[in-house]
C-alpha cells in the first residue's frame, strides 16, 4: 500500500480502489474508507475525482450494491460491495493511497448500475 504525498498526482484510472476520507451523507463528518474511482480523463482534467463508496459485505444490502467477487485483487481485506448510491466528488489530494483495481467485469457492472440509477436523459 502506497501512501501518497499531497503534491503527488496519482494515476487514477477508472476502477482504481483508493482509501479516502469519505463524507457521510447525513452529517458534516467523514470516515476513512475504501472507494472506487468512477470518473475518467475529463473529470481529472478539471482537477477532480468521482468516487463510489465501498463497504463491508456484512452490512445490510442497499439497492444497487455491486459485490466485489475478487476482493483481494481490489486490495481489500474482507468481502465488500460497491455502493453506487453513495458517490462523492473530491480533489485528488484527498486520496490517501491506492490499494488495488477492480476486475473489469465488476467495474462494468458498477458503471451499468450508475447509469441505471441516473435514469433516462
Amino acid at each position: 500500500m502506497k501512501t501518497m504525498p499531497t503534491s503527488e498526482q496519482p494515476n487514477l484510472a477508472t476502477g482504481t480502489v483508493v482509501v479516502v476520507p469519505f463524507p457521510y451523507s447525513d452529517r458534516l463528518a467523514e470516515k476513512r474508507r475504501p472507494a472506487v474511482v468512477v470518473s475518467g480523463a475529463a473529470v481529472a482534467a478539471a482537477g477532480y475525482v468521482w468516487i463510489a463508496m465501498i463497504t463491508s459485505a456484512r452490512n445490510a444490502r442497499v439497492a444497487g450494491d455491486v459485490p466485489i467477487e475478487d476482493y483481494s485483487a481490489a486490495g481489500l481485506g474482507v468481502a465488500s460491495v460497491i455502493r453506487p448510491l453513495k458517490m462523492a466528488c473530491i480533489e485528488p489530494t484527498r486520496i490517501l493511497r491506492c490499494v488495488g483495481t477492480l476486475p473489469a467485469d465488476t467495474a462494468a457492472q458498477v458503471y451499468t448500475t450508475i447509469r441505471s440509477l441516473i435514469g433516462p436523459a
